[in-house]
């Protein structure tokens, strides 16, 4: 008898247990969901419809999100690298969010769809910031537009290298992750932030160990970009797109536009022989390469942005 009260008891526990999770990702999701649908606008162009979200007043700039973001991650992405004294726009690229997906879902196909946003924006000419599989399209945008395009800033930036590409890295735990992207698993995710966030961590390019030695502050900051990937289920399509990308050499030598690369030889999405090689080519290139960081630069969050606010100022683009 006693044992079958345990019992009785053990799954009512389970029961509860699971009730209560199960209204705790019911909660978040759709506080997630909520954030992700607020502060945008689209534009309907001729390419087809773009979100996008606009915040500040000031230089003009374009601020390209990388894989698992969205015009929320743009934005973040800018605030952080840039701060005040610039109009930031901010779209969600192809498959992301509320930009659906175009039968050209190229770099050069995306680089038009930024120029023709500008257009409709009135602004004949930005600042490029793109940041990891962001600094695709932003490439391409100043090939094909270089009247665009007033100074370009690649951030970790997977882009071709003829050596050493870009690439997944290859952990059990990154082809769990890449597996809960794929199915466009929202529980999946939610779920491994509390019971196995390094593999969170991991997948989204930074060495665990580097984020557990890192300020209380510094792992904030890394756990809420690993939060902004919810819902993932509005994301999983461009993340795809992201994940098996053609990338080919491209003329490099022909940008015109003041260039800044950073990147680190720790990041486990292996930007950096990409970096070298686009500083390389790029005319008169600048290129900063920090010891350690990972993909997200864990650490580096001043020395970054005095770097991106001093090649503003030497372009001429905002002051000191």
């Amino acid at each position: 008898m006693n044992r079958r009260r345990a019992l009785i008891g053990g799954v009512g526990l389970a029961v509860v247990a699971a009730g209560a999770v199960s209204w705790l990702y019911s909660r978040e999701l759709a506080q997630a969901r909520d954030a992700a649908g607020r502060g945008s606008l689209i534009a309907s162009l001729d390419v087809g419809p773009i979100e996008y979200a606009e915040r500040g007043a000031g230089v003009p700039l374009l601020s390209i999100h990388g894989a698992g973001g969205g015009f929320d991650q743009g934005l973040a992405n800018a605030a952080d690298l840039v701060g005040e004294g610039f109009r930031v726009v901010a779209p969600s690229r192809f498959g992301y969010l509320r930009t659906p997906v175009p039968q050209d879902v190229s770099p050069a196909a995306q680089a038009d769809a930024h120029a023709a946003l500008l257009a409709e924006l009135d602004i004949p000419k930005a600042v490029i910031l793109g940041v990891s599989a962001g600094a695709r399209s932003a490439v391409e945008l100043a090939l094909r537009r270089p009247e665009r395009v007033s100074a370009l800033i690649l951030m970790v930036p997977g882009l071709y290298s003829p050596t050493s590409p870009v690439s997944i890295e290859a952990s059990r735990g990154s082809k769990f992750a890449f597996w809960a992207v794929n199915v466009g698993g929202d529980f999946i995710w939610w779920a491994a932030e509390t019971i196995a966030p390094s593999t969170l961590v991991r997948f989204l390019g930074v060495p665990p160990q580097l984020v557990a030695a890192a300020s209380p502050a510094e792992r904030d900051r890394v756990m809420s970009i690993v939060r902004s990937v919810e819902p993932l289920s509005l994301r999983f399509r461009g993340i795809n797109i992201d994940s098996t990308p053609d990338l080919h050499e491209l003329p490099l030598d022909d940008i015109t536009a003041p260039t800044l690369i950073i990147s680190a030889p720790d990041d486990l999405f292996n930007t950096l022989p990409a970096a070298e090689f686009a500083a390389a080519r790029i005319p008169g290139a600048k290129l900063v390469v920090y010891d350690t960081g990972g993909h997200l630069l864990v650490g580096r969050g001043q020395e970054a942005r005095a770097a991106v606010r001093t090649f503003l100022a030497d372009a001429g683009l905002t002051s000191p």
